[in-house]
């Protein structure tokens, strides 16, 4: 059935879209496609979305790993830059603090009916793009500035892929007891 769905472009959209569609509902259960609480979270008021991020992070991690050792997925480290990441980040930054919504967030808030992201974060997703594009010959040979390779956790710790994610796990899980100990 996974080489089938391997095989099938159109199988692996229908995917795509279902497990797109799960996570936003989850995103919606959370409370995270809410304007005031994005707001809270840059504010450092209400620690939910760094809760759920995280929590997204560990399941993601097991999941990915789980399916990579039984062969129905393949990994591949994409080498990066730190211009690209400041450019990166830049952006996303400025569309985060301009309307209070990341893309992803945005897609559950317009789910929701949200007109604030459906008026700002659409069109601030479709300009942005455009500008990126614009802008991509300038910035093209900033972004290539420092790069790092394929640099992973697992090759800084030398460790083995499951002593990595053992520990990474567990600094997430004591860090997430510790926001709730602190009542955050």
């Amino acid at each position: 059935m996974l080489e089938s769905i391997r095989n099938n472009a159109g199988g692996q959209k229908g995917l795509a879209l279902l497990f797109g569609i799960i996570f936003g509902i989850f995103l919606q259960k959370a409370g995270v496609t809410r304007y005031e609480v994005i707001i809270g979270q840059l504010l450092l008021v209400d620690f939910t979305v760094l809760k759920v991020m995280m929590s997204a992070v560990i399941v993601g991690m097991l999941g990915v790993h789980f399916m990579s050792g039984r062969g129905w997925v393949n990994l591949s480290i994409r080498s990066g830059t730190f211009g690209g990441t400041v450019v990166g980040g830049l952006i996303f930054g400025a569309g985060f603090a301009l309307l209070g919504y990341c893309p992803g967030i945005v897609a559950g808030a317009v789910g929701q009916g949200a007109m604030d992201a459906l008026v700002g974060g659409i069109t601030g997703l479709l300009f942005g793009s455009w500008l990126f594009v614009l802008l991509y010959p300038r910035l093209k040979p900033f972004m290539a500035e420092g790069a790092f390779g394929r640099m992973t956790i697992q090759d800084v710790a030398h460790l083995g892929t499951w002593q990595t994610i053992t520990v990474v796990i567990t600094l997430l899980i004591v860090f997430l007891f510790g926001l709730e100990w602190l009542g955050l």
